[in-house]
């Protein structure tokens, strides 16, 4: 299965790591993997690991198994298949940069409202969200009250 099928709306989704201990954790992750030659091709390309490898693996060096999820919607029962413990995964290595209170989507809330602060530009907040309706960019826009006070004052 591709690995986009398990994403939302099935899209193929980027991820930016932008904050510094993140990257010094998936770093220390890198040579964790690099030492234990889990996912590794041995060349310098893709920093030594192979590219059709996950990055988040199990602590035996495997692919997470994806559970099968079951909702029940208006529509009528719905199964899919999601992985929680990715997800745990993830949220340990949020704690793990000193992150307190971390998930995706604050992450990308941060993301959109940086992005949007320095440039102005609601399309490109847009397109690093991945989004393909503007309106569903919205949720992950914060506009912080000093660039509200600050933009009545040029108005005005």
């Amino acid at each position: 299965m591709p690995r986009f099928l398990i994403t939302k709306g099935c899209r193929p989704r980027n991820v930016y790591l932008t904050h510094a201990k993140c990257l010094v954790a998936i770093e220390a992750w890198i040579a964790v993997r690099l030492e234990r030659s889990w996912g590794v091709c041995g060349g310098a390309e893709y920093r030594g690991l192979r590219p059709d490898s996950k990055l988040v693996l199990t602590h035996k060096g495997q692919s997470f198994e994806l559970a099968f999820k079951h909702r029940e919607l208006e529509s009528g029962p719905e199964v899919y298949r999601a992985c929680d413990a990715l997800q745990q995964t993830i949220s340990r290595l949020y704690r793990q940069a000193g992150i307190k209170q971390g998930s995706s989507h604050s992450g990308r809330r941060s993301l959109a409202a940086r992005v949007l602060a320095a440039t102005g530009d609601v399309e490109t907040v847009q397109t690093i969200l991945g989004r393909q309706c503007l309106d569903h960019s919205k949720p992950y826009l914060t506009v912080d009250p000093e660039t509200v006070r600050q933009a009545f004052e040029l108005a005005l």
